[in-house]
Protein backbone atom coordinates (compact mmCIF):
# COMPACT_ATOMS: atom_id res chain seq x y z
CA UNK A 1 0.00 0.00 0.00
CA UNK A 2 3.01 2.33 0.04
CA UNK A 3 2.24 3.37 -3.54
CA UNK A 4 -1.05 4.96 -2.53
CA UNK A 5 -1.14 8.76 -2.68
CA UNK A 6 -2.08 10.80 0.35
CA UNK A 7 -5.58 11.19 -1.03
CA UNK A 8 -6.25 7.46 -0.61
CA UNK A 9 -4.54 6.26 2.52
CA UNK A 10 -4.64 2.74 3.91
CA UNK A 11 -7.95 3.55 5.53
CA UNK A 12 -9.40 5.39 2.55
CA UNK A 13 -8.65 2.86 -0.18
CA UNK A 14 -11.45 0.52 0.68
CA UNK A 15 -10.36 -2.86 1.90
CA UNK A 16 -7.73 -3.92 -0.60
CA UNK A 17 -9.53 -5.85 -3.19
CA UNK A 18 -13.06 -5.22 -2.06
CA UNK A 19 -15.06 -2.07 -1.64
CA UNK A 20 -12.44 -0.74 0.58
CA UNK A 21 -13.26 0.55 3.96
CA UNK A 22 -16.53 1.90 2.66
CA UNK A 23 -17.82 3.11 5.97
CA UNK A 24 -14.63 4.98 6.78
CA UNK A 25 -14.93 7.48 3.96
CA UNK A 26 -18.70 7.69 3.65
CA UNK A 27 -19.14 10.06 6.60
CA UNK A 28 -16.60 12.39 5.03
CA UNK A 29 -18.34 12.04 1.67
CA UNK A 30 -21.61 13.04 3.23
CA UNK A 31 -20.10 15.92 5.14
CA UNK A 32 -18.64 17.27 1.89
CA UNK A 33 -21.88 17.18 -0.07
CA UNK A 34 -22.90 20.80 -0.34
CA UNK A 35 -25.59 22.34 -2.47
CA UNK A 36 -24.51 23.15 -6.00
CA UNK A 37 -23.56 26.81 -6.43
CA UNK A 38 -26.09 27.72 -9.07
CA UNK A 39 -25.85 25.34 -11.98
CA UNK A 40 -27.77 24.73 -15.18
CA UNK A 41 -30.87 22.84 -16.15
CA UNK A 42 -29.38 19.36 -16.65
CA UNK A 43 -29.98 17.31 -19.77
CA UNK A 44 -28.61 14.24 -17.98
CA UNK A 45 -28.64 12.97 -14.42
CA UNK A 46 -25.94 10.32 -14.58
CA UNK A 47 -22.90 9.17 -16.53
CA UNK A 48 -21.09 5.91 -17.20
CA UNK A 49 -17.48 6.31 -18.32
CA UNK A 50 -16.01 3.34 -20.15
CA UNK A 51 -12.39 4.46 -19.99
CA UNK A 52 -10.20 2.48 -22.39
CA UNK A 53 -7.03 3.07 -20.45
CA UNK A 54 -3.84 2.84 -22.48
CA UNK A 55 -4.94 4.48 -25.73
CA UNK A 56 -7.43 2.72 -28.06
CA UNK A 57 -6.55 2.69 -31.75
CA UNK A 58 -8.90 5.13 -33.49
CA UNK A 59 -7.75 3.78 -36.87
CA UNK A 60 -8.97 0.29 -35.99
CA UNK A 61 -12.27 1.31 -34.40
CA UNK A 62 -14.03 4.61 -35.19
CA UNK A 63 -11.94 6.19 -37.97
CA UNK A 64 -10.86 3.51 -40.39
CA UNK A 65 -8.89 4.37 -43.53
CA UNK A 66 -9.63 1.59 -46.04
CA UNK A 67 -8.06 3.56 -48.92
CA UNK A 68 -4.78 4.22 -47.12
CA UNK A 69 -1.64 2.13 -47.73
CA UNK A 70 -1.54 -1.24 -45.96
CA UNK A 71 0.97 -0.03 -43.38
CA UNK A 72 -1.66 2.53 -42.30
CA UNK A 73 -5.02 0.83 -42.79
CA UNK A 74 -4.13 -2.38 -41.00
CA UNK A 75 -5.82 -5.78 -41.07
CA UNK A 76 -9.47 -5.01 -40.31
CA UNK A 77 -12.32 -4.22 -42.68
CA UNK A 78 -14.94 -1.51 -42.18
CA UNK A 79 -18.62 -2.40 -41.95
CA UNK A 80 -21.78 -0.37 -42.36
CA UNK A 81 -23.41 1.07 -39.25
CA UNK A 82 -26.94 2.13 -38.38
CA UNK A 83 -25.95 5.62 -39.52
CA UNK A 84 -25.95 5.84 -43.34
CA UNK A 85 -22.55 6.66 -44.78
CA UNK A 86 -20.56 5.94 -41.62
CA UNK A 87 -18.49 2.80 -41.08
CA UNK A 88 -16.83 1.18 -38.08
CA UNK A 89 -14.56 -1.80 -37.53
CA UNK A 90 -15.87 -5.25 -38.43
CA UNK A 91 -15.10 -6.39 -34.87
CA UNK A 92 -17.66 -3.96 -33.45
CA UNK A 93 -20.85 -5.20 -35.16
CA UNK A 94 -23.23 -4.56 -32.27
CA UNK A 95 -21.76 -1.20 -31.35
CA UNK A 96 -21.99 -0.24 -35.03
CA UNK A 97 -25.75 -0.68 -34.75
CA UNK A 98 -25.79 2.02 -32.05
CA UNK A 99 -24.20 4.68 -34.28
CA UNK A 100 -27.57 6.34 -34.87
CA UNK A 101 -27.75 7.01 -31.13
CA UNK A 102 -24.18 8.29 -30.91
CA UNK A 103 -22.06 11.39 -31.17
CA UNK A 104 -18.75 10.22 -32.64
CA UNK A 105 -15.88 12.68 -32.63
CA UNK A 106 -12.94 11.99 -34.96
CA UNK A 107 -10.93 15.18 -34.46
CA UNK A 108 -9.68 14.93 -30.88
CA UNK A 109 -6.14 15.97 -30.07
CA UNK A 110 -4.08 17.35 -27.23
CA UNK A 111 -0.62 18.84 -26.93
CA UNK A 112 0.02 17.06 -23.64
CA UNK A 113 2.98 14.75 -23.90
CA UNK A 114 1.86 11.26 -24.76
CA UNK A 115 2.85 9.56 -21.50
CA UNK A 116 -0.16 7.77 -20.03
CA UNK A 117 -0.45 9.55 -16.67
CA UNK A 118 -0.47 13.07 -18.11
CA UNK A 119 -2.80 12.07 -20.94
CA UNK A 120 -5.25 10.22 -18.66
CA UNK A 121 -5.38 13.21 -16.33
CA UNK A 122 -5.99 15.56 -19.27
CA UNK A 123 -8.66 13.31 -20.80
CA UNK A 124 -10.62 13.07 -17.54
CA UNK A 125 -10.23 16.58 -16.13
CA UNK A 126 -9.25 18.80 -19.06
CA UNK A 127 -6.13 19.89 -17.16
CA UNK A 128 -2.46 19.36 -18.01
CA UNK A 129 -0.09 18.70 -15.11
CA UNK A 130 2.83 19.30 -17.45
CA UNK A 131 4.95 16.25 -16.69
CA UNK A 132 5.79 12.87 -18.15
CA UNK A 133 4.42 10.57 -15.49
CA UNK A 134 3.61 10.33 -11.83
CA UNK A 135 0.71 9.15 -9.75
CA UNK A 136 -2.36 10.79 -8.26
CA UNK A 137 -1.77 13.71 -5.90
CA UNK A 138 -3.93 15.45 -3.29
CA UNK A 139 -3.50 18.70 -5.24
CA UNK A 140 -4.94 17.26 -8.47
CA UNK A 141 -8.06 18.61 -10.07
CA UNK A 142 -11.06 16.43 -9.23
CA UNK A 143 -12.52 13.72 -11.40
CA UNK A 144 -15.96 14.31 -12.98
CA UNK A 145 -17.48 11.81 -10.54
CA UNK A 146 -16.10 13.73 -7.59
CA UNK A 147 -17.46 17.01 -8.94
CA UNK A 148 -20.85 15.51 -9.73
CA UNK A 149 -21.13 13.83 -6.33
CA UNK A 150 -20.38 17.14 -4.62
CA UNK A 151 -22.48 19.51 -6.72
CA UNK A 152 -25.33 17.14 -7.66
CA UNK A 153 -25.49 14.52 -4.90
CA UNK A 154 -27.84 11.59 -5.43
CA UNK A 155 -31.46 11.96 -4.42
CA UNK A 156 -31.48 8.41 -3.01
CA UNK A 157 -29.37 6.90 -0.22
CA UNK A 158 -26.71 5.49 -2.57
CA UNK A 159 -23.01 5.99 -3.24
CA UNK A 160 -22.55 9.07 -5.48
CA UNK A 161 -19.40 7.98 -7.37
CA UNK A 162 -18.19 4.42 -7.95
CA UNK A 163 -15.05 3.21 -9.72
CA UNK A 164 -14.38 -0.37 -10.86
CA UNK A 165 -12.82 -2.90 -11.35
CA UNK A 166 -9.23 -1.62 -10.90
CA UNK A 167 -7.33 1.31 -9.47
CA UNK A 168 -5.35 1.58 -12.70
CA UNK A 169 -1.63 1.98 -12.16
CA UNK A 170 0.73 3.97 -14.36
CA UNK A 171 2.59 0.74 -15.02
CA UNK A 172 2.79 -2.67 -13.40
CA UNK A 173 3.71 -1.98 -9.78
CA UNK A 174 3.50 1.76 -10.33
CA UNK A 175 1.41 4.45 -8.64
CA UNK A 176 -2.32 5.00 -9.30
CA UNK A 177 -2.95 7.19 -12.30
CA UNK A 178 -4.29 10.71 -11.70
CA UNK A 179 -7.72 11.83 -12.85
CA UNK A 180 -9.92 9.37 -10.98
CA UNK A 181 -9.82 10.92 -7.49
CA UNK A 182 -11.23 13.85 -5.56
CA UNK A 183 -7.90 15.71 -5.54
CA UNK A 184 -8.13 19.12 -3.91
CA UNK A 185 -11.78 18.50 -3.03
CA UNK A 186 -10.53 15.99 -0.48
CA UNK A 187 -10.84 12.29 0.23
CA UNK A 188 -14.51 12.77 0.94
CA UNK A 189 -15.10 12.98 -2.80
CA UNK A 190 -12.92 10.03 -3.86
CA UNK A 191 -14.89 7.26 -5.53
CA UNK A 192 -15.98 4.10 -3.82
CA UNK A 193 -13.65 1.50 -5.34
CA UNK A 194 -15.12 -1.90 -6.13
CA UNK A 195 -12.03 -4.03 -6.64
CA UNK A 196 -13.55 -7.49 -6.69
CA UNK A 197 -14.21 -9.23 -10.00
CA UNK A 198 -17.96 -9.05 -10.74
CA UNK A 199 -17.51 -12.04 -13.04
CA UNK A 200 -16.38 -14.26 -10.17
CA UNK A 201 -18.88 -16.90 -9.14
CA UNK A 202 -18.61 -15.80 -5.51
CA UNK A 203 -18.89 -12.06 -6.18
CA UNK A 204 -20.51 -10.36 -3.21
CA UNK A 205 -20.07 -7.13 -1.30
CA UNK A 206 -20.42 -8.24 2.32
CA UNK A 207 -19.43 -4.78 3.52
CA UNK A 208 -22.73 -3.45 2.21
CA UNK A 209 -24.98 -6.12 3.64
CA UNK A 210 -26.65 -6.43 7.00
CA UNK A 211 -28.95 -9.37 6.52
CA UNK A 212 -31.26 -10.87 9.09
CA UNK A 213 -28.61 -13.48 9.89
CA UNK A 214 -26.12 -10.83 11.01
CA UNK A 215 -26.49 -10.00 14.69
CA UNK A 216 -27.20 -6.46 15.75
CA UNK A 217 -23.92 -6.58 17.63
CA UNK A 218 -22.18 -6.25 14.27
CA UNK A 219 -24.03 -3.02 13.58
CA UNK A 220 -23.18 -1.81 17.06
CA UNK A 221 -19.57 -2.68 16.44
CA UNK A 222 -19.68 -0.75 13.18
CA UNK A 223 -21.07 2.25 15.02
CA UNK A 224 -18.25 2.00 17.54
CA UNK A 225 -15.76 1.86 14.68
CA UNK A 226 -17.17 5.04 13.19
CA UNK A 227 -17.05 6.70 16.57
CA UNK A 228 -13.43 5.73 17.19
CA UNK A 229 -12.34 6.89 13.74
CA UNK A 230 -14.07 10.24 14.15
CA UNK A 231 -12.86 10.81 17.72
CA UNK A 232 -11.01 14.13 18.05
CA UNK A 233 -7.24 14.00 17.96
CA UNK A 234 -5.27 14.41 21.17
CA UNK A 235 -5.37 18.02 22.28
CA UNK A 236 -8.26 20.41 22.44
CA UNK A 237 -11.51 18.50 22.62
CA UNK A 238 -9.82 15.13 23.04
CA UNK A 239 -11.87 14.34 26.12
CA UNK A 240 -15.21 14.91 24.42
CA UNK A 241 -17.25 11.72 24.21
CA UNK A 242 -17.22 10.06 20.79
CA UNK A 243 -20.68 10.28 19.30
CA UNK A 244 -22.05 9.30 15.94
CA UNK A 245 -22.61 12.41 13.90
CA UNK A 246 -25.51 12.80 11.54
CA UNK A 247 -23.07 12.07 8.73
CA UNK A 248 -22.09 8.76 10.29
CA UNK A 249 -25.74 7.87 10.70
CA UNK A 250 -26.37 8.68 7.06
CA UNK A 251 -23.30 6.65 6.09
CA UNK A 252 -24.82 3.63 7.83
CA UNK A 253 -28.03 4.31 5.94
CA UNK A 254 -26.06 4.16 2.69
CA UNK A 255 -24.25 0.99 3.65
CA UNK A 256 -27.41 -0.86 4.62
CA UNK A 257 -29.96 0.72 2.26
CA UNK A 258 -31.94 -1.62 0.07
CA UNK A 259 -31.09 0.49 -3.00
CA UNK A 260 -27.37 0.01 -2.43
CA UNK A 261 -27.62 -3.68 -1.61
CA UNK A 262 -29.86 -4.41 -4.57
CA UNK A 263 -27.51 -2.71 -7.03
CA UNK A 264 -24.71 -5.12 -6.19
CA UNK A 265 -26.82 -8.27 -6.51
CA UNK A 266 -25.70 -9.29 -9.98
CA UNK A 267 -27.22 -12.71 -9.39
CA UNK A 268 -30.61 -11.06 -9.83
CA UNK A 269 -29.81 -10.68 -13.54
CA UNK A 270 -30.68 -13.57 -15.82
CA UNK A 271 -27.94 -15.74 -17.25
CA UNK A 272 -28.91 -14.51 -20.71
CA UNK A 273 -28.38 -10.88 -19.74
CA UNK A 274 -25.05 -11.61 -18.10
CA UNK A 275 -23.91 -13.55 -21.15
CA UNK A 276 -24.97 -10.68 -23.40
CA UNK A 277 -22.64 -8.26 -21.58
CA UNK A 278 -19.76 -10.77 -21.77
CA UNK A 279 -18.58 -13.17 -19.10
CA UNK A 280 -15.40 -11.29 -18.27
CA UNK A 281 -14.39 -8.71 -15.69
CA UNK A 282 -15.15 -5.75 -17.98
CA UNK A 283 -18.48 -6.99 -19.28
CA UNK A 284 -19.77 -7.69 -15.80
CA UNK A 285 -18.34 -4.40 -14.50
CA UNK A 286 -20.33 -2.63 -17.21
CA UNK A 287 -23.47 -4.49 -16.19
CA UNK A 288 -22.82 -3.53 -12.57
CA UNK A 289 -22.38 0.09 -13.68
CA UNK A 290 -25.84 0.01 -15.22
CA UNK A 291 -27.33 -1.36 -12.01
CA UNK A 292 -25.61 1.32 -9.93
CA UNK A 293 -26.95 4.09 -12.16
CA UNK A 294 -30.43 2.55 -11.93
CA UNK A 295 -30.08 2.67 -8.14
CA UNK A 296 -29.30 6.40 -8.26
CA UNK A 297 -25.50 6.64 -8.37
CA UNK A 298 -24.44 9.71 -10.35
CA UNK A 299 -21.28 8.47 -12.07
CA UNK A 300 -19.57 5.13 -12.54
CA UNK A 301 -16.16 4.72 -14.12
CA UNK A 302 -15.09 1.39 -15.61
CA UNK A 303 -11.31 1.63 -16.00
CA UNK A 304 -10.45 -0.97 -18.63
CA UNK A 305 -6.96 -1.97 -17.42
CA UNK A 306 -5.19 -2.99 -14.20
CA UNK A 307 -2.26 -0.86 -15.39
CA UNK A 308 -1.71 1.45 -18.34
CA UNK A 309 0.24 -1.12 -20.36
CA UNK A 310 -2.08 -4.08 -19.83
CA UNK A 311 -4.88 -3.74 -22.39
CA UNK A 312 -5.27 -0.92 -24.94
CA UNK A 313 -1.56 -0.02 -25.02
CA UNK A 314 -0.96 -2.08 -28.15
CA UNK A 315 2.69 -1.35 -29.01
CA UNK A 316 3.01 -4.97 -30.11
CA UNK A 317 0.49 -7.36 -31.66
CA UNK A 318 -2.11 -4.62 -32.06
CA UNK A 319 -4.37 -6.60 -34.37
CA UNK A 320 -4.03 -9.88 -32.50
CA UNK A 321 -4.96 -8.22 -29.20
CA UNK A 322 -7.82 -6.20 -30.63
CA UNK A 323 -9.23 -9.25 -32.42
CA UNK A 324 -8.59 -11.71 -29.62
CA UNK A 325 -10.36 -9.99 -26.75
CA UNK A 326 -10.38 -6.19 -26.61
CA UNK A 327 -12.83 -5.29 -29.37
CA UNK A 328 -15.20 -8.28 -28.92
CA UNK A 329 -15.40 -7.59 -25.18
CA UNK A 330 -16.02 -3.88 -25.71
CA UNK A 331 -18.61 -4.61 -28.39
CA UNK A 332 -20.65 -6.87 -26.12
CA UNK A 333 -20.44 -4.68 -23.05
CA UNK A 334 -20.97 -1.24 -24.59
CA UNK A 335 -23.73 -2.26 -27.00
CA UNK A 336 -25.61 -4.15 -24.27
CA UNK A 337 -25.35 -1.16 -21.97
CA UNK A 338 -26.72 1.23 -24.57
CA UNK A 339 -29.52 -1.16 -25.55
CA UNK A 340 -30.55 -1.74 -21.95
CA UNK A 341 -30.54 1.95 -21.03
CA UNK A 342 -32.65 2.69 -24.12
CA UNK A 343 -35.09 -0.15 -23.37
CA UNK A 344 -35.50 1.09 -19.80
CA UNK A 345 -36.11 4.68 -20.87
CA UNK A 346 -32.87 5.78 -19.18
CA UNK A 347 -30.63 6.66 -22.11
CA UNK A 348 -32.10 10.12 -22.55
CA UNK A 349 -30.92 11.06 -19.04
CA UNK A 350 -27.69 9.01 -18.90
CA UNK A 351 -24.46 9.78 -20.76
CA UNK A 352 -22.38 6.81 -21.87
CA UNK A 353 -18.87 7.99 -22.72
CA UNK A 354 -16.38 5.65 -24.44
CA UNK A 355 -12.92 7.17 -24.60
CA UNK A 356 -9.26 6.78 -23.79
CA UNK A 357 -6.17 8.87 -23.15
CA UNK A 358 -5.09 9.22 -26.81
CA UNK A 359 -5.01 7.28 -30.09
CA UNK A 360 -2.36 5.19 -31.85
CA UNK A 361 0.15 6.00 -34.56
CA UNK A 362 -1.04 5.81 -38.16
CA UNK A 363 1.98 3.79 -39.21
CA UNK A 364 2.17 0.21 -37.94
CA UNK A 365 5.50 -0.49 -36.23
CA UNK A 366 7.90 -3.41 -36.65
CA UNK A 367 6.12 -5.35 -33.88
CA UNK A 368 2.77 -5.26 -35.68
CA UNK A 369 1.69 -2.63 -33.17
CA UNK A 370 0.80 1.03 -33.02
CA UNK A 371 2.46 3.47 -30.64
CA UNK A 372 1.12 6.42 -28.61
CA UNK A 373 -0.42 9.23 -30.68
CA UNK A 374 -1.94 12.29 -29.04
CA UNK A 375 -2.24 14.36 -32.20
CA UNK A 376 -5.47 12.77 -33.42
CA UNK A 377 -7.93 10.30 -31.96
CA UNK A 378 -11.64 9.51 -31.61
CA UNK A 379 -14.28 8.95 -28.96
CA UNK A 380 -17.97 8.10 -28.69
CA UNK A 381 -20.71 9.73 -26.57
CA UNK A 382 -24.23 8.35 -26.31
CA UNK A 383 -27.37 9.65 -24.66
CA UNK A 384 -27.77 12.26 -21.96
CA UNK A 385 -28.43 15.17 -24.32
CA UNK A 386 -25.67 14.45 -26.82
CA UNK A 387 -26.68 14.73 -30.45
CA UNK A 388 -27.73 11.31 -31.83
CA UNK A 389 -26.38 10.31 -35.22
CA UNK A 390 -23.67 12.99 -35.31
CA UNK A 391 -20.22 12.43 -36.79
CA UNK A 392 -18.26 15.46 -35.67
CA UNK A 393 -14.94 16.52 -37.12
CA UNK A 394 -12.63 14.58 -39.38
CA UNK A 395 -9.03 13.48 -39.59
CA UNK A 396 -6.69 13.64 -42.56
CA UNK A 397 -6.23 10.80 -45.04
CA UNK A 398 -4.13 8.70 -42.68
CA UNK A 399 -5.71 9.64 -39.35
CA UNK A 400 -2.65 11.58 -38.23
CA UNK A 401 -4.09 15.05 -37.59
CA UNK A 402 -7.52 16.67 -37.41
CA UNK A 403 -8.68 17.98 -40.75
CA UNK A 404 -11.90 19.64 -39.55
CA UNK A 405 -13.32 20.91 -36.24
CA UNK A 406 -10.46 19.94 -33.92
CA UNK A 407 -11.36 19.51 -30.24
CA UNK A 408 -9.31 19.15 -27.06
CA UNK A 409 -10.17 17.19 -23.89
CA UNK A 410 -11.24 20.37 -22.09
CA UNK A 411 -13.93 20.87 -24.73
CA UNK A 412 -15.31 17.40 -24.08
CA UNK A 413 -15.21 17.74 -20.29
CA UNK A 414 -16.83 21.19 -20.49
CA UNK A 415 -19.60 19.84 -22.72
CA UNK A 416 -20.09 16.81 -20.48
CA UNK A 417 -20.49 19.07 -17.45
CA UNK A 418 -22.94 21.22 -19.41
CA UNK A 419 -25.03 18.14 -20.18
CA UNK A 420 -24.95 17.19 -16.50
CA UNK A 421 -26.11 20.64 -15.40
CA UNK A 422 -22.82 22.04 -14.10
CA UNK A 423 -21.50 25.36 -15.41
CA UNK A 424 -17.87 25.09 -16.50
CA UNK A 425 -16.98 28.45 -14.95
CA UNK A 426 -18.00 27.09 -11.54
CA UNK A 427 -15.40 27.82 -8.90
CA UNK A 428 -14.52 25.05 -6.46
CA UNK A 429 -12.49 25.53 -3.31
CA UNK A 430 -9.73 23.41 -1.84
CA UNK A 431 -9.11 22.82 1.87
CA UNK A 432 -7.27 26.14 2.09
CA UNK A 433 -10.25 27.96 0.63
CA UNK A 434 -8.45 28.74 -2.62
CA UNK A 435 -10.70 29.00 -5.70
CA UNK A 436 -10.23 26.78 -8.75
CA UNK A 437 -12.14 27.15 -11.98
CA UNK A 438 -13.64 23.82 -12.97
CA UNK A 439 -12.54 23.83 -16.63
CA UNK A 440 -10.05 26.63 -17.30
CA UNK A 441 -9.06 25.52 -20.82
CA UNK A 442 -11.87 24.24 -23.01
CA UNK A 443 -15.26 25.39 -24.17
CA UNK A 444 -18.72 23.91 -24.38
CA UNK A 445 -19.37 22.72 -27.95
CA UNK A 446 -23.08 23.46 -28.53
CA UNK A 447 -23.17 21.43 -31.75
CA UNK A 448 -22.58 18.24 -29.76
CA UNK A 449 -25.75 18.73 -27.69
CA UNK A 450 -29.41 18.47 -28.51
Amino acid sequence: MDWLPNSISRRGCLSLGALGVAGLSLPRWLAAREAAPGGLAPRADACILLFLDGGPSHLDMWDMKPDAPSEIRGEFQPIATSLPGYQMCELLPRLAQQAHRSTIIRSMHHSVNNAHAAAVYCALTGHDRGEQGGGARPSDNPAPGSVLGKLRPPTKPVIPYVHLPYITKEGAGGPPQPGFFGGYLGRATDPLFVLRDPNASDFTIPELSLSAEIPTSRLAGREQLFASLERPEQGAGANQPAQMSRFQERALDLLTSEDTQRAFRLQDESEAVRDRYGRNIYGQSTLLARRLIEAGTRLVTVSWAPDANATWDTHGGNFKRLRGDLLPQLDLAAASLIEDLADRGMLERTVVAILGDFGRTPKINANAGRDHWNWCYSLQLIGGGFQPGLIYGASDKIGAYPAANPLIPGDIIATLYQALGIATDTELYDNQNRPHRLVPIGDVVPELLV
